[in-house]
């Protein structure tokens, strides 16, 4: 049986984007044998804009970006799936700061380049240890299509 709803449309072909570079691991944040960790490397000088949720009670992850987007400029967007890391108070935050660090000193920025978002099950704070392997073999891997950055989220 398939995964995919007879439903849906094909994956369109997606070119290459100047000036930024998707990975993908596996994090293992939850028992499933797919990559749940999507990295993308942007070049320097990178801009950004975004728009982000009203909630009164935003993820760790929103009130990071809120911060970083004031700067206008980005060096990489990580992405976890699996677990949302909202509604997770101090230990949340203590996860976007060490996954904005660990990004920042492989690529020598510094941590206010980095976006963070999260997806998946809420209330249970991400695990930091699993997330910083998943960013190290993410930087170990070879770059992917858009389609497995796609396919991870």
């Amino acid at each position: 049986m398939s995964d995919t709803s007879p439903l849906a449309l094909p994956f369109p072909a997606a070119p290459a984007i100047p000036g930024a570079t998707p990975h993908v691991a596996r994090a293992r944040y939850k028992s499933w044998d797919r990559c749940d960790l999507t990295f993308v490397t942007l070049d320097p000088g990178t801009t950004v804009a975004g728009v982000l949720t009203q909630s009164k009670c935003p993820s760790p992850e929103v009130e990071w970006c809120r911060a970083a987007l004031i700067l206008g400029t980005a060096r990489a967007l990580v992405v976890n799936a699996g677990n949302s890391n909202a509604f997770t108070g101090s230990r949340g935050r203590a996860a976007v700061e060490a996954i904005a660090a660990c990004t920042a000193a492989h690529l020598g920025c510094q941590p206010s380049d980095v976006f963070v978002a999260s997806t998946g099950v809420i209330g249970v704070p991400l695990p930091i240890d699993k997330a910083e392997a998943g960013l190290d073999a993410a930087f170990a891997a070879a770059p992917c299509s858009w389609e497995a950055a796609a396919a991870t989220i």
